[in-house]
């Protein structure tokens, strides 16, 4: 199934909360320091993790037992299984099962909401007052607790600069992955959503072998480059692939990594065909497929001045 956009913002809600990143880099001495050092984000968005499983009945009823207000908001958000950030008490809970790169995320997710101050003190608001969050509201902040979190975990730009003087390939964010201390699959979305070049990458879950069809791929989240938007608009992307398409014939499989570069064609909003390049990756968790419109892959990087 398709995930739904997770951290779409308006360009002034971007500014706002790309701002607080910075802020809050600046102020735990970690900007420019590679991985970004998530201890020290939680000191400044004073945050301190609970080292116990919030998914654990016992550790739930231990918790409501000793603090109402923390222990009815732990468990008004159990649906919520990666994390969980109680305002009034500056607590984070994390589900400890997650991988290693998964849980510095969910860190300075959580982290985001601690740190931006609209969001810890509606947060503490509606704890003391017993009520949820209205859920667009609840919906946005998340949105912003995700960009929060990669604009942190990925020093701003200092992501896109670095993949920017490397080849264009898949492999570029998955060699990165390390350096940053970061999720191949959030390194993959990072380079494709601030990348120059009309490009996306088609975001599958693993391949379900299927009598007939041979396997079949469904789609978990596509992601567009701004200029590849620009070309094609908001690409109609298919919700599953198969051997017999494009996109499914590059999909590695039988224990492979990656099925190598191939082309194809993809037709814009205007009914106009362009020639791309595609190639795979799979990290065994999920299939990325790259794909890039030949004409702009060599295109100039843009000059980006900041602003004083």
């Amino acid at each position: 199934m398709r995930r739904p956009d997770d951290c779409s913002l308006t360009p002034s809600q971007l500014a706002r909360v790309r701002a607080e990143a910075e802020r809050a880099l600046r102020e735990a001495g970690a900007l420019g320091v590679f991985p970004t050092p998530v201890e020290a984000i939680m000191t400044v968005a004073k945050v301190k993790e609970v080292k116990e499983d919030v998914l654990n009945p016992s550790f739930i009823d231990k918790l409501r037992s000793s603090t109402e207000q923390a222990g009815g908001a732990l468990k008004r958000a159990l649906g919520k299984v990666m994390g969980l950030f109680h305002a009034s008490a500056g607590l984070l809970f994390l589900d400890q099962t997650m991988m290693a790169v998964k849980k510095r995320f969910v860190r300075l997710h959580e982290s985001g909401h601690g740190f931006m101050p609209w969001q810890r003190s509606m947060y503490a608001l509606v704890e003391d007052c017993e009520n949820a969050l209205d859920p667009d509201a609840a919906e946005l902040f998340d949105r912003e607790a995700n960009v929060f979190a990669a604009e942190v975990l990925f020093q701003l730009d200092s992501f896109r600069d670095i993949a920017e003087g490397e080849k264009f390939s898949i492999w570029t964010p998955v060699k990165l992955s390390k350096k940053f201390d970061a999720s191949i699959y959030a390194c993959v979305r990072q380079y494709v959503s601030k990348n120059h070049r009309a490009c996306a990458v088609v975001v599958l879950n693993m391949p379900e072998f299927v009598e007939g069809d041979g396997f079949r791929a469904t789609l978990r989240r596509p992601v567009q480059s701004d200029s590849f938007t620009t070309i094609f608009g908001d690409h109609d992307w298919k919700p599953f692939y198969t051997p017999d398409d494009d996109i499914g014939a590059l999909i590695p499989i039988n224990g492979q990594r990656s099925s190598g570069q191939r082309s194809l064609v993809l037709v814009d909003r205007n009914g106009d065909r362009h020639e791309c390049v595609a190639e795979s990756f799979t990290q065994t968790h999920q299939v990325f497929v790259l794909i890039h419109v030949t004409k702009t892959l060599a295109a100039p990087r843009p000059i980006f001045f900041k602003a004083v």
